[in-house]
């Protein structure tokens, strides 16, 4: 591409891919409203007819002054003159009421697209995208476009409209005098697409910068435990003023890029307003031009109307170039694909009490650092299978994959006869109860915590999972008073307890534990493992443990180190083969004492 063609690219107002955005957000969420937008479209081409007729009023009322001195058809073009603005106020307050309407109406249903975009992507796109990135695009940006169609934009047609009718006016009147007015309008629009490209550039730097902030402010508030013991509160305030100051400078480029439209058409209306004073004046002077001294002093009238709207509509077109900014943003989550979704003749029906099995499996979180070659690995039906290993040793990524959280890059899972893949994602999903060490807690009372499986759990039902995991108590200590965010209010074993609650009131076939009890003193662990054996009982039970005093008594026992199966069996098998497990075992077993 040569450079002429990359100039006039950036200096295009619209780019092909700004066109497609606005055509996506008026289909999907203003065509609705068509019948509003032309009422609208109405009221705002009356309020310009009001100027025109207001342009009108005025020179017939200069002729009366000048030429015939009747007071009583002054008084009457008055009246008119009243009724007139007085009709331009009633829609002056109707029109802003529908117009915010249509867009909070449509900020609403753009929110709840997103946010189920969103919900489908993958769980690895979540752990790629800051959450502040998500915040700033669900908050921020689709306010500042709710904003931005429901007055910005509203108010930009009332303007446009107020120019054609009233330029429409003046050319009337005199078409050689506006024809000199009107020489200076290409300047506007040349310099309309020398600050657009500018415009969006500073507006896309300008969202990257706000993302990171919200990002910072996040981090800190999450590890403001850390924060305060390692007394680093200096350091998060100049972190978070660095990027504060990153902001405050963008915005200040942004508004300067803006700035430079209002200067240019104060000029062109200083050189327009000389050019109609003197040229009309001489047409007045000289006569022959069918214009008189009523007829000047209204088309001045009339370019003063005329400019401040167009004062107006060029701010927007200002801003238009950051809203498609935005724009472009919120629409890149439609665009979104996740990478796990059903195939076209998936199943819901399948055996869950079956045998698990990952046969030949290959994955990776990233190609220059896979995990696993060839796993091979069953986990059997109605039974306790647990998996150990030290840290990093892929053990927690086997529930992510038999759950399809990621997908497999080589072999296969299957569930009895069944891929996983033939199966439904949510079907299949439904079929495990989770309870992990990263639990999510809600700043919510106990009880809804733990109903939040299953929202048409009756109390009794919740009290019996709560008795089951030992947090009957806490709730009754509690009663319905929020836990904070995050559970901020509650220890970390009280949050696995509300895990295991979660589990027990699920009653999914399938049981994943993830460290389960690695919160829990080894007292309560002790009651909570006897309730979690009872809970798993008959269940297809996996368990992910880092403590091996906690899966003495499993079924069957894979030890993993660096992504493979190094040892397997029973905890007294593996005690007699006396490797790695029987290693870990004496030396967690001594550390106890």
């Amino acid at each position: 591409m040569d450079d002429v063609t990359k100039k006039q690219k950036r200096h295009r107002l619209f780019s092909p891919q700004d066109r497609s955005n606005l055509r996506w957000f008026w289909h999907e969420y203003l065509r609705s409203k068509s019948f509003w937008l032309l009422v609208i479209l109405g009221m705002v081409s009356a309020q310009g007819f009001v100027y025109q007729q207001f342009l009108q009023l005025t020179d017939s009322g200069l002729r009366v002054i000048f030429e015939s001195d009747q007071l009583s058809e002054l008084a009457r073009i008055c009246m008119f003159v009243f009724l007139l603005f007085a009709l331009r106020a009633l829609f002056s307050y109707l029109v802003p009421r529908i117009s915010v309407w249509i867009a909070s109406d449509a900020i609403v249903k753009l929110r709840t697209d997103l946010t189920s975009y969103l919900l489908q992507q993958d769980l690895a796109y979540f752990e790629r995208t800051k959450a502040g990135d998500t915040i700033l695009k669900l908050v921020n940006q689709a306010d500042g476009m709710g904003t931005f169609v429901g007055v910005a934009t509203v108010g930009a047609v009332r303007d446009a409209v107020t120019v054609v009718i009233v330029a429409g006016y003046l050319i009337y009147k005199s078409p050689i005098l506006f024809l000199g007015a009107a020489i200076f309008i290409p300047v506007i629009i040349v310099l309309m697409q020398s600050v657009s490209h500018l415009i969006k550039e500073i507006q896309a730097k300008a969202e990257n910068a706000f993302g990171d902030y919200i990002n910072a402010i996040e981090e800190m508030s999450n590890g403001m435990r850390t924060v305060k013991i390692s007394g680093q509160e200096d350091r998060e305030r100049d972190r978070l003023v660095v990027s504060s100051v990153g902001i405050r400078n963008l915005t200040i480029r942004l508004q300067s890029a803006q700035a430079l439209v209002l200067p240019a058409i104060d000029l062109v209306s200083a050189f327009t307003y000389v050019l109609v004073i003197g040229g009309g004046g001489y047409m007045v002077i000289t006569g022959g031009f069918g214009l008189d001294a009523a007829g000047i002093i209204t088309f001045l009238l009339g370019l003063t109307i005329l400019f401040d709207p167009a004062r107006r509509l060029a701010q927007f077109f200002a801003m238009l170039q950051g809203s498609l900014v935005i724009l472009e943003s919120l629409h890149s989550i439609r665009r979104l694909e996740p990478t796990i979704k059903d195939l076209p003749n998936a199943r819901v029906d399948f055996d869950p009490d079956a045998d698990i099995q990952l046969n030949g499996v290959n994955f990776a979180y990233t190609d220059a650092d896979p995990l696993y070659k060839g796993l091979d690995l069953t986990i059997q039906g109605g039974k306790i299978t647990a998996i150990v290993g030290a840290t990093g040793s892929g053990k927690t990524t086997i529930l992510s994959l038999i759950t399809r959280l990621y997908d497999i890059d080589g072999g296969t899972i299957t569930i009895g006869e069944h891929n996983i893949r033939d199966i439904k994602v949510k079907a299949l999903r439904k079929a495990f109860a989770v309870v992990a060490q990263d639990i999510v807690i809600f700043n919510a009372s106990i009880m809804d915590n733990i109903r939040y499986v299953n929202s048409e759990a009756t109390d009794e039902q919740i009290w019996a999972a709560a008795e089951a995991a030992e947090i009957a108590d806490l709730i009754r200590q509690r009663g319905d008073a929020p836990l904070g965010p995050k559970g901020s209010q509650l220890s970390g074993g009280q949050k696995q307890r509300i895990a295991i609650a979660r589990a027990v009131l699920q009653d999914a076939p399938i049981v994943l534990m993830d460290e389960a009890t690695s919160a829990l003193d080894q007292r309560t662990e002790e009651k909570v493992r006897d309730t979690l054996e009872r809970a798993s009982m008959g269940r297809t039970t996996v368990m992910i443990a880092h403590r091996l005093s906690t899966v003495t008594h499993a079924d069957w026992i894979y030890v993993l180190d660096l992504g493979k199966v190094v040892e397997r069996g029973t905890h007294a098998d593996l005690m007699a083969l006396d490797g790695l497990y029987a290693a870990m075992y004496r030396s967690q077993k001594t550390s106890y004492k």
